[in-house]
């Protein structure tokens, strides 16, 4: 009898540790993630606000916006799509020309581009609209 009880205080005391490990790493994982948001391949491209840091993109929107903001601290105008994929090292195959479109535009549509008339993408950032910002009657 003693055996066994010596056992199941054994088998407890493995438990408790566990426990104890268990609980430390669930902190540490929550405290991270509170502190350094890091944005993976597929997520979404939220709005662009005052104080959001590009960060928060993922690193392939972050590299196709990096393009437009070089030509204009260059002192050149907008790009075109094509221009992005080569700078970014993607080539000009249609695919990747393509691919690199779709997240400009989307980056356009959220306000961390410009899209101008000619479809070409320019640095800079439109403003957002406000919700009940307009005048009151």
């Amino acid at each position: 009898m003693a055996e066994v009880l010596e056992a199941a205080e054994i088998e407890l005391d493995r438990r408790v540790i566990a426990r104890e490990e268990l609980v430390e790493a669930l902190a540490l994982s929550a405290s991270e993630k509170e502190t350094v948001p890091s944005p993976v391949s597929g997520s979404v491209v939220p709005p662009r606000r005052d104080g959001l840091p590009v960060t928060v993109l993922a690193p392939d929107y972050q590299r196709s916006l990096g393009v437009p903001e070089e030509r204009r601290s260059a002192g050149n105008g907008p790009v075109k799509a094509r221009e992005i994929a080569v700078e970014l090292g993607l080539g000009t195959t249609p695919t990747k020309v393509e691919g690199v479109r779709s997240r400009a535009r989307r980056l356009a549509e959220r306000g961390w581009l410009l899209l101008e008339a000619s479809g070409m993408f320019g640095a800079g950032r439109r403003p957002m609209a406000v919700p009940d910002a307009g005048l009151s009657v």
